[in-house]
């Protein structure tokens, strides 16, 4: 009875579990049942992968109603992967949570933390489960709105600004996206995304269809942060505490870029949205912009959380040229990369969260000497960021390998070209943190830093061996990604 309920359970969960952390009041125990949904998530999501991978799509009809009247929750190979991503890097943040949040929130506010991210976990969950494209607002408004809280909470005053441009921004995403939708169901009577597909493939001729195409593609844009709808995403990852700006790094752009493959593959279908309308080209222009503007920004950064900010805006770019492409081989190297860089930037997150904890603060003067007082949290960063540069034997290099192959296939060399180019800068900013670490005193009267604690450290190093582990055995991510880009191409329609 269990297994049947497993995709409702999957949202259902931590929405419940939300109210109760904040009538908790303590942050411990706010803490611990943040913790346990998230396992639980964990769990949840492993078993549907599972089942998806063996038996094909689940189709869970909500309250009983038989979609298209009622409300259908749909999981196939490429929404069970992005629920195992958004699952696991919840389950690895939420280690590491305790320590690093006592000391950056007030006690009175730890329980509004960990309620806005039982409630931002529901959502990016019900985003990413439900097969009905107005839920999908829904569930995206829950879990911006809990966002913009997670942004505010964080000890800078800028924090407050930062969370209000993200709400302002994020509004307006949002709202180009139910417009959208609002269009959609203006013209095929439906919301359930399967019969909308199939009721729009002889209406795409209709400048309804095409104007809610274009509201789509903006505010599916926005909300993934692709240049230049990003101007939200620097603040609200720098100002953010420390462990806001590992979940949101590592979740909140791989969810939108998802909802934007649902909406551009499965509802529009690949013809339309690459050969009717000039998709293709225009997300291949403005993903090598994000690369090379992103990465060219971080290397002028003194904060490393804002430099690590527009390394994420290269990263999306990355994603974008893959499934700009919209071959098998590109939508791999997409999916493959939500992964990729979910499990590096949350781990060079986390590893920035034990910088913050022993030193106080994330620029790079605090990362003086820290080669030799916190050696294993710089051993972290270091690996993470050879894994964003697509260093052998990291998950970078298996992202950026298949896009390279993606290129050729298509005959873009001078693409793939700038892709080998876009890499290099990311050695550039690289180097400045270990410069600093390894190579730079700390100032003269700066207090002596110890190593983080275990309960930061375990938790920085399990993604931080995930992405140098599925950079050598690629073998789940790689048929996971072969079987989500398949089951998007498959006919256009059918996910």
């Amino acid at each position: 009875m269990i297994a049947a309920n497993l995709p409702a359970l999957q949202v259902v969960i931590p929405l419940l579990a939300a109210p109760l952390a904040l009538m908790l009041r303590r942050g411990s125990l706010s803490h611990l049942l943040a913790l346990l949904v998230s396992v639980v998530s964990l769990l949840i999501s492993y078993s549907l992968l599972q089942a998806v991978l063996t038996s094909g799509p689940i189709s869970y009809a909500m309250g009983g109603w038989e979609p298209p009247w009622g409300i259908e929750y749909r999981v196939d190979a490429i929404n069970a992967f992005v629920l195992l991503i958004v699952s696991v890097i919840g389950t690895v943040v939420m280690l590491a949570a305790r320590t690093s949040v006592a000391a950056e929130i007030q006690e009175k506010k730890q329980s509004l933390f960990y309620t806005a991210y039982l409630l931002c976990l529901a959502g990016l969950l019900g985003i990413t489960t439900t097969g009905d494209a107005f839920n999908v607002f829904v569930f995206l408004e829950i879990s911006s709105l809990s966002t913009y809280i997670l942004v505010s909470l964080g000890r800078d005053r800028r924090a407050l600004t930062a969370a209000f441009q993200y709400l302002i921004m994020g509004t307006i995403g949002a709202t180009f996206i139910l417009i959208g939708v609002g269009l959609l169901y203006m013209t095929t009577g439906t919301l359930n995304m399967l019969d909308m597909a199939a009721r729009l493939a002889p209406l795409t001729d209709s400048r309804t269809v095409q104007a809610a195409f274009a509201f789509l593609a903006v505010g599916t844009s926005l909300k993934l942060a692709l240049f230049p709808l990003h101007l939200w995403l620097p603040n609200a990852y720098t100002y953010a505490p420390s462990m806001a700006s590992a979940f949101l790094a590592a979740t909140s752009t791989k969810v939108a870029v998802y909802v934007m493959l649902r909406f551009f593959f499965t509802i529009f279908g690949v013809e339309f949205s690459f050969d009717v309308m000039p998709l293709g080209i225009i997300f291949m222009a403005l993903a090598l912009l994000a690369i090379f503007a992103g990465s060219l920004v971080a290397i002028f950064q003194d904060n490393v959380k804002r430099l690590l900010a527009y390394s994420s805006i290269a990263q999306v770019g990355y994603m974008m040229l893959g499934v700009s492409f919209a071959t098998q081989t590109g939508l791999v190297a997409a999916i493959l990369h939500l992964f990729n860089h979910a499990m590096m930037k949350g781990g060079l997150f986390l590893a920035l969260a034990a910088v913050c904890y022993s030193t106080g603060g994330t620029s790079i003067a605090n990362f003086r000497g820290l080669g030799k007082t916190m050696p294993w949290t710089m051993m972290a960063i270091v690996l993470g960021g050879l894994s964003l540069i697509g260093v052998p034997l990291t998950v970078g290099f298996v992202s950026k390998w298949y896009l390279v192959l993606a290129a050729l296939e298509q005959g873009y060399w001078p693409v793939a070209v700038l892709v080998l180019l876009g890499s290099l800068l990311a050695v550039i900013y690289i180097w400045k943190l270990v410069e600093a670490a390894y190579f730079q005193a700390p100032d003269e009267g700066a207090v002596v830093v110890k190593e983080a604690p275990l309960s930061l450290l375990l938790p920085t190093w399990i993604l931080i061996g995930a992405s140098i582990y599925f950079g050598i055995d690629t073998n789940l991510t790689v048929s996971a990604a072969e079987s989500a880009a398949a089951a998007l191409l498959g006919t256009g329609v059918q996910p």
